[in-house]
């Protein structure tokens, strides 16, 4: 066994091998072997990628086709579902902008950037340093690190931190009413600034800080670096605001959402040791929760065994691309 799996009951190098998904099996062999692979190309033929190629726009967005219930802006859907498809060519299927179709997808996430450096429309108007942290880390990742726009983002977002290091959603910071919080999130109104005095949100630090563990250069920096210690002192424990409060969320492993795997990932990309105390506590969790399968289940969370789009939370492919996720990690923390 190597260093890293001998920590684990299970080996989960040979399920993920035989999955019969190609994909999974090429990064398995990739980056958990350290084998010789084909080029990434093969990957980005594959059928399960050229389902999602297809219904990419000239534009290089990809269409909403379900209710429209936000009235502004224009472009919030392409918006929310041309990220939702970037994520997984970058995430799962190691896209970059050597492909054409990252290039446009990339070139439609930076159109929706303001002057100031943030990505806007996610919330109407309103200030989304989460998701313009998410949206960054993966621009970064698909070869866009050294692009302006990216150094402008990142220097947005070191702008907006709250007075303890960390970060909010600025809109939570404040005390609206229901209707007025569906005013200001689906319809034209000036961004509200937060109020700084307000602790950190680790939902939304968590998010953020993906951008700087993905950009080399910004990882190392003592405002990143403040920023996870205290995103790590919040492991396991409720949020401070209403938004995915419940601690139980930490377990919770679905799409883009922050929870344990999300923010070990960050913490061994920016070189965080499995001696700190709290991540030997994360990553305790993981190992006494692994399946004898090998793999680890989707959600441990009560009553969330079914996913935002209605399927169930604990498909075997979901559990596989998560294992693949935790596997890496462990690899890096174990090496």
């Amino acid at each position: 066994m190597t260093p890293w799996t001998s920590r684990l009951k299970f080996d989960p190098t040979p399920t993920l091998l035989s999955s019969g998904n190609k994909a999974i099996e090429y990064f398995a062999r990739r980056d958990l072997l350290g084998q010789q692979v084909e080029a990434i190309e093969t990957v980005w033929q594959l059928p399960e990628v050229s389902k999602i190629l297809r219904h990419q726009q000239p534009d290089g967005t990809w269409r909403h086709t379900g209710k429209r219930t936000v009235s502004y802006p224009d472009h919030h859907y392409p918006l929310v579902q041309t990220w939702k498809a970037f994520r997984v060519l970058v995430e799962q299927y190691a896209f970059t902008r050597q492909h054409r179709a990252a290039q446009q997808a990339a070139e439609f996430l930076f159109s929706c950037q303001t002057g100031q450096g943030d990505i806007r429309g996610m919330l109407a108007n309103q200030y989304a340093t989460y998701y313009t942290g998410a949206m960054l880390a993966h621009l970064v990742q698909a070869g866009y690190g050294a692009d302006p726009r990216v150094e402008r983002g990142l220097r947005w977002l070191l702008s907006m931190r709250q007075d303890d290091g960390g970060w909010t959603v600025p809109i939570q910071t404040r005390k609206f009413n229901r209707a007025t919080v569906y005013r200001l999130t689906s319809e034209y109104a000036e961004p509200v600034e937060p109020d700084r005095s307000k602790p950190f949100s680790h939902n939304a630090t968590d998010m953020v800080l993906r951008a700087f563990a993905a950009h080399p250069a910004y990882r190392t920096r003592a405002e990143a670096r403040r920023a996870a210690d205290l995103l790590k002192s919040r492991f396991f424990q409720p949020d401070k605001y209403a938004s995915y409060h419940a601690a139980s969320y930490w377990v919770r492993f679905l799409f883009w959402w922050p929870n344990i795997v999300t923010s070990l990932n960050t913490l061994s990309l920016m070189g965080y040791s499995r001696e700190d105390a709290d991540i030997r506590r994360a990553l305790n969790w993981l190992v006494e929760h692994q399946s004898a399968d090998g793999l680890w289940r989707v959600s441990y969370a009560a009553g969330a065994e079914e996913g935002a789009d209605g399927r169930s939370a604990n498909t075997r492919e979901r559990q596989l691309w998560l294992t693949l996720t935790v596997a890496r990690i462990l690899k890096r923390f174990y090496k």
